[in-house]
C-alpha cells in the first residue's frame, strides 16, 4: 500500500517551505493543501488543535506538526535516500543545535523588519544582522552548514532567503554587503532543484507583504 502524504501549507510560509524542500530531497509525492490563515480550515484545526498552525504533515492519516520536527520525521521514515542528518551522534546533535538556533532567533527580528516602523525596526535590523553574522561564522568556508552535504540546518535557514528582498527593502540594508558568505551559501542552495522549486519568487512575497502593510496602515 502506497503512503498517503498530505501537506497543510501556506505558500509564503518559510516554515512550510522547509517541509517542501525535505519532501523534494527525498522524492516523496504528496498532496499540498493551502490553508487560509485568517479563516483556518476544519482539517487544520483537527490535525493541529494545539497550535492551530501550518505546516502539518499528514502521513497515512496521522498528523506531524512543527516544521523542524516534520523534517526530522521525514528523514527517519524515508531513510533510503538523501539523509538530512549525519549518522554520527555528535554531528547530529550539532546540527540540531544550529537548526534550533535558527528557529529560536531568526524569525522574530526578521518579522519586525517589515511589520513595524521606527526605532523598534532599527533595533530589529541590528539583531537580525548580528544573528546572521553568528550563522556566517558557523558556516565558515564550508559549502553547507553540515560540511559537504546539504542537510537539516540548511533546510532550516534557506527558506528565509525567499524573504530577503522584503527584509532588505524595508530594513534598508544589503545582505550581500553585510553577510557575503551567507549569500554565496544561499545561491549554492538555490542551485539544488529541491530548493529552487520549493521557494517562491522574492518579488511575489514582497507584493504580498506590501498588501499586508497597507491593511495594517504601515504604508
Amino acid at each position: 500500500m502506497a503512503d498517503e502524504v498530505v501537506l497543510l501549507d501556506f505558500w509564503p510560509s518559510m516554515f512550510g517551505m522547509r517541509v517542501r524542500v525535505a519532501l523534494a530531497e527525498k522524492g516523496i509525492k504528496y498532496e499540498s493543501k493551502e490553508d487560509d490563515l485568517w479563516n483556518k480550515s476544519d482539517l487544520l484545526l483537527k490535525m493541529n488543535p494545539v497550535h492551530k498552525k501550518i505546516p502539518v504533515l499528514i502521513h497515512n492519516g496521522k498528523p506531524v506538526c512543527e516544521s523542524l520536527i516534520i523534517v526530522q520525521y521525514i528523514d527517519e521514515v524515508w531513510n533510503d535516500k538523501s539523509p538530512l542528518l549525519p549518522s554520527d551522534p555528535y554531528h547530529r546533535a550539532h546540527a540540531k543545535f544550529w537548526a534550533d538556533f535558527v528557529d529560536q532567533k531568526v524569525y522574530g527580528p526578521a518579522r519586525k523588519l517589515w511589520a513595524i516602523n521606527g526605532e523598534e525596526q532599527e533595533a530589529a535590523k541590528k539583531d537580525f544582522l548580528e544573528i546572521y553574522k553568528t550563522l556566517e561564522r558557523e558556516l565558515g568556508d564550508k559549502p553547507y552548514f553540515g560540511g559537504e552535504k546539504f542537510g537539516l540546518v540548511d533546510i532550516a535557514l534557506i527558506t528565509f532567503y525567499s524573504w530577503f528582498y522584503v527584509y532588505e527593502t524595508f530594513g534598508k540594508f544589503n545582505m550581500e554587503t553585510e553577510c557575503p558568505k551567507i549569500i554565496a551559501w544561499a545561491k549554492r542552495c538555490m542551485q539544488k532543484e529541491s530548493v529552487a522549486k520549493s521557494l517562491p519568487d522574492q518579488k511575489k512575497i514582497y507584493e504580498s507583504v506590501l498588501d499586508l502593510r497597507k491593511i495594517r496602515g504601515l504604508e
